[in-house]
């Protein structure tokens, strides 16, 4: 009954032992256009296990172009407008660049993989304003250059797979890091732009970093942003102790878990160790057995409110007032 909303299987070695092993739902995110088919076949090969989830992390935003048939050196020198002081550093960046590919492309194989699959998600997406471009991702040892993804470029990126995830009816796992009104603005677009079709899907805002204070506003009852969950894990919200705080100013049923790990053995414990946060902070019993008589909310468990809200997460469809359960 348990959902890890939130990982990265596909970024380390996967054994069948383990994918065997595992007792809980994962959500298995994409983020570059390597993984795309390695999260296709994770979930094609245990569909009972896996959902999967497609899409372009802001990480490597820059890696499209939003027009086609444009050089390499043309659209990363038009991305980064390097300085002459930084010249050099963009010349040796540009040398491990890979060759971009075009938006186009992206959401061609974007629709096919979410079409493929009909509970596929859209994730990992979103904006990022603190990360900065490596040298060269694929080493080991990353060294980090002072070039950013400029926020429009991630936007066009994020906003073009948003609207598609809106128009097949899928649901979303956002990143937003240093982000949090460029994210609010995102979501007040998303609402006025696609109207109750927005209300038809659910965002969850993974290993959320947002304040208490931002999150009052999402779920105060004078914004339409009703479909908005969010989601935190041990290996990001773990590192600080304002997580127990958002977890107390997050209504009790639009709370999520997730690892956000990588590799598949580790997935259930880190999960499972914020589950028990969450009970700790909510004051909610963790339930040792399953019980599936219908019993009375105030009675519910940890693992049964959890098991609502994704059950409601997944379902969508918060145009009424029936999302809006009267839990505090």
């Amino acid at each position: 009954h348990i959902v890890d909303v939130h990982c990265h299987p596909t970024d380390s070695p996967i054994t069948p032992a383990a994918m065997d092993q595992l007792p809980i739902t994962i959500c298995a995110m994409s983020s570059r256009p390597s993984d795309q088919y390695l999260v296709r076949d994770l979930a094609s090969r245990y569909p009972e296990k896996v959902i999967p989830c497609f899409g372009y992390h802001p990480w490597f935003s820059h890696w499209i172009s939003l027009k086609p048939h444009v050089s390499k050196e043309e659209h990363y020198r038009r991305l980064f407008s390097p300085s002459k002081e930084r010249e050099d550093t963009f010349k040796t960046m540009l040398s491990h660049l890979p060759d971009p590919v075009s938006l186009q492309d992206v959401l061609l194989e974007l629709r096919q993989n979410l079409e493929g699959f009909p509970k596929a998600m859209l994730g990992e997406v979103g904006i990022d304003r603190a990360a900065r471009i490596p040298i060269d991702h694929s080493t080991s040892t990353v060294e980090l250059t002072p070039f950013t993804v400029p926020l429009e470029h991630q936007l066009a990126i994020l906003e073009a797979q948003m609207n598609m995830a809106v128009e097949l009816g899928r649901n979303i796992s956002l990143h937003s890091v240093k982000s949090h009104q460029a994210t609010l603005d995102l979501l007040n677009r998303m609402q006025e732009k696609h109207k109750a079709s927005w209300l038809r899907i659910s965002i969850d805002f993974h290993s959320c970093g947002v304040s208490t204070e931002t999150w009052k506003v999402l779920e105060a009852s004078s914004t339409p942003h009703r479909n908005v969950f969010m989601s935190l894990s041990t290996a990001i919200n773990g590192r600080s102790p304002s997580h127990r705080s958002l977890i107390a100013a997050c209504s009790s049923r639009r709370i999520l878990v997730e690892s956000d790990y990588h590799a598949i053995e580790e997935c259930t414990k880190r999960t499972w160790d914020m589950v028990l946060t969450v009970a700790e902070v909510k004051g909610w019993s963790v339930e040792t057995t399953w019980v599936d008589d219908d019993i009375g909310e105030e009675e519910w468990g940890v693992v049964r409110h959890l098991k609502k809200n994704w059950d409601e997460f997944q379902l969508g469809n918060h145009t009424s007032q029936r999302s809006a359960r009267c839990r505090p």
